[in-house]
């Protein structure tokens, strides 16, 4: 079976339809699909649950989908520093969901296991917990929180071979791994595409079994949301 194609518009490329829920990768602006972003796009797709830690920027990552109003519903965990996240959802433009980052991120995990639900402490007591089911366990009193699936993951990693493994660097690893296996179709846009065998097999992050499909991106951005910088000893000011 052959995974690899060419870009994202080709990858892409019979997936797509009006009201599907796109699961994509990153943490802020790092490890983010940024190709797969500007297909959809192009491609127009309208009416999409989108799940991710947030929505990016107003310019950049998945920002540019909430300014073309394709997303009609968000499940994340922080707004950002998206304006036009705030400003849709405030209007009641925009359906929003939002979930404590780590119930997030087990919601995707539990969604990839085939696991249906699981309890959790977090939320107990606040509007997260209203209408979920409630139990109790060692006398603390848990709320039921439902799995995440998706129709297709879209996800970035830093290397990845022909048959799908996948090799994520560093803050790139938080949602990315879990929503390649969350998704009934995973794409996966790399940095460096290899042959079967160039990555170490202790290395591998995400297995190819969890991967339908793999391109290799001809440039990424990587913005970074705040630039901060200090002086070093010399007096010059340096990134942070």
């Amino acid at each position: 079976m052959n995974k690899v194609y060419p870009d994202a518009s080709a990858a892409l490329a019979g997936l797509l339809f009006d009201n599907m829920t796109i699961m994509s990768g990153g943490f802020g602006l790092c490890g983010i699909p940024e190709h797969c972003i500007r297909q959809l796009k192009d491609a127009g797709t309208k009416g999409i649950t989108w799940i991710a830690n947030n929505c990016g920027v107003d310019d950049f990552g998945s920002g540019i989908l909430l300014h073309s109003r394709q997303i009609k519903k968000m499940i994340a965990s922080y707004v950002g520093e998206n304006k036009t996240f705030e400003k849709q959802y405030l209007n009641g433009e925009l359906e929003v969901e939002f979930n404590p980052q780590g119930t997030l991120a087990e919601r995707i995990r539990a969604g990839g296991s085939g696991i249906p639900a699981f309890f959790t402490k977090t939320g107990v007591g606040t509007v997260i917990a209203d209408g979920k089911e409630t139990r109790e366990f060692d006398g603390v009193t848990y709320v039921m929180e439902k799995a995440l699936k998706a129709d297709i993951a879209i996800v970035k990693a830093w290397k990845g071979d022909t048959t799908g493994n996948l090799v994520y660097r560093k803050t790139a690893r938080n949602f990315n791994p879990m929503m390649a296996m969350a998704g009934k179709v995973t794409i996966a846009e790399v940095e460096e595409l290899v042959e079967p065998g160039q990555l170490g097999g202790d290395d591998i992050h995400t297995p190819g079994v969890f991967v339908q499909r793999i391109f290799q991106g001809t440039h990424f951005e990587k913005r970074i949301e705040f630039l901060t910088t200090q002086a070093n000893p010399s007096g010059k000011k340096q990134s942070a």
